[in-house]
């Protein structure tokens, strides 16, 4: 044994009765070793308690097969889904998810991706957090990829997956419009992010193209509290809307609660409503919510095959933006819907 308790890969190839390095290739995912010697070596290290040092292993092999996720926004729903799929995916390709908690703030990300190579992360993942031009430059220089998942940078080195947020934006207004409405307002995504101004972007296109004004477009910034104060104003002036698109279903719980129980409004009775992301949540018959589906497990995929094509190959950084369709619920008047009954 070590002489400080600590159970080293010696101690595991004395018990096993093989070489150190073959303790190393049986804890390496995709070296050659072979069964009879990965039982051995198993059974020995079970017997120690053993357990591989990944970060000694990473100095030595330059290679920690550990992604870093970093994540500014749990309270949309969307994010802890979103988080256990790459997870998942990635522990199915033999790595591990290492996840930092950030603000949108400028510095406090570039303070957690410093930690993170400092940790010798193989990679990095952000989920609605911006690098800065001199972090992503450092990490370029590092050789440490970076794939922004549901977020996008006019960066050409990094690698962005999202969904269409333009394309979603304008399918759930034009959905409103081919329902009769036409006095209809957008509580807008934080305009600080690509997708709330792309979903934004589609809402204007759409109003447009139907040769109409939107009745206002208010920041909602992703916040409850900052949704439900935009409804208020919305739906207690004189010349209210008679539809509402949402740019997210976190914000459009908000909303809806606020329609309902505040102003005491009926959805879709007197205001339809829909959303963007189909969290599990939307379709609960509380909300029962028309909404825009992101396509999280196709989107997961693309980020991990980006990522892991980085590492692992010579992938160039991409742009990708993947379609999703509209869910019909009950919260949105449907364009064959007869509007007399509607609106009683």
């Amino acid at each position: 044994m070590s002489t400080k308790g600590r159970i080293t890969a010696q101690d595991v190839a004395r018990l096993a009765g093989v070489s150190q390095s073959a303790v190393s290739r049986v804890f390496t995912p995709g070296a050659s070793v072979s069964p009879a010697t990965v039982d051995r070596v198993r059974a020995a290290a079970d017997t120690l308690g053993y357990r591989p040092d990944a970060l000694a292993r990473a100095m030595i092999t330059g290679r920690s097969r550990i992604i870093g996720l970093v994540v500014a926004y749990l309270e949309n729903q969307f994010y802890p889904l979103a988080i256990e799929k790459l997870s998942r995916a990635l522990q199915a390709r033999g790595y591990h998810v290492l996840i930092f908690m950030a603000e949108n703030a400028t510095d406090n990300v570039s303070e957690v991706v410093r930690e993170l190579i400092d940790y010798r992360v193989d990679g990095i993942i952000t989920a609605s957090v911006s690098l800065s031009n001199e972090l992503t430059g450092r990490l370029a220089g590092q050789g440490i990829p970076v794939v922004n998942f549901n977020r996008g940078q006019e960066d050409p080195r990094l690698t962005d997956v999202t969904s269409d947020n333009v394309a979603g934006g304008r399918r759930a207004t034009d959905y409103l419009i081919a329902a009769g409405h036409r006095r209809i307002a957008h509580i807008m995504g934080w305009q600080g992010s690509s997708t709330g101004r792309d979903r934004a972007e589609g809402f204007r296109q759409a109003m447009a193209a139907a040769g109409l004004e939107p009745v206002a477009m208010i920041d909602g910034m992703y916040d409850r509290e900052a949704t439900i104060r935009a409804t208020r104003d919305l739906f207690t002036r004189p010349d209210r809307p008679d539809a509402l698109f949402v740019g997210n279903d976190h914000m459009a719980f908000a909303a809806m609660d606020e329609l309902r129980f505040g102003l005491g409004l009926g959805v879709p009775g007197d205001v339809s409503v829909i959303g963007y992301d189909d969290v599990p949540m939307a379709a609960w018959p509380a909300y029962d919510l028309t909404t825009i589906r992101q396509p999280v497990n196709r989107m997961v995929r693309a980020t991990v095959e980006a990522i892991l094509g980085m590492i692992e190959g010579d992938v160039a950084p991409q742009k990708t933006h993947i379609d999703g369709p509209l869910v019909e619920r009950g919260s949105a008047r449907r364009p064959d819907t007869n509007l007399k009954e509607a609106s009683r």
